[in-house]
């Protein structure tokens, strides 16, 4: 039977790797009191999950202004992953939701399953603030990862790697 997992609220949540660039397992991970979650994504999750919490945001400010938005900005937070990271489950999709009520952002992550089979869920529940850290954060991990070729765009090895717009080819 498939596990709901609510954290509300997180007191901790974040993206992060293991990993050296090319070889880098992203994990998002969040804690409510003593219990860690940690759950496997892609880079590429992480990057438009960094977008979409980035335009949730502006969209929320509009229909759901605060006043104590600027103030809580200065707030710094501390990203980095707590050990020890072991994943519970790769993620497949993840969505996002907001509670008027307790001006809280809910961030669903759904295991990565056959269709037949029920996905575990966790329930990361946020402040404004914890989300855009999170949103700035993940950037900063996904562009930290592997240099990226001028001619063919693809990401570059410390040895180097074969490009096909030097080898005469294109794509």
């Amino acid at each position: 039977m498939a596990q709901q997992i609510e954290l509300n609220p997180t007191n901790h949540l974040t993206i992060g790797t293991i990993g050296s660039p090319g070889q880098r397992t992203f994990y998002l991970q969040g804690s409510l009191g003593a219990e860690t979650i940690s759950l496997i994504v892609e880079k590429e999750q992480a990057a438009i999950l960094s977008d979409s919490l980035d335009t949730f945001l502006e969209e929320l400010e509009e229909k759901h202004p605060t006043e104590t938005r600027d103030a809580e900005e200065t707030i710094l937070q501390d990203m980095r992953l707590r050990e020890p990271v072991e994943g519970l489950f790769r993620v497949g999709n993840m969505g996002l939701g907001y509670n008027e009520a307790s001006d809280q952002i809910v961030l669903v992550a759904y295991e990565l399953v056959d269709e037949e089979e029920e996905p575990n869920v966790v329930s990361f529940w946020a402040t404004r603030t914890q989300m855009h850290s999170l949103a700035l954060h993940a950037r900063e991990m996904v562009s930290a990862g592997r240099p990226i070729c001028g001619n063919c765009g693809r990401p570059m090895d410390p040895d180097g790697h074969f490009c096909p717009n030097r080898n005469g080819h294109s794509h």
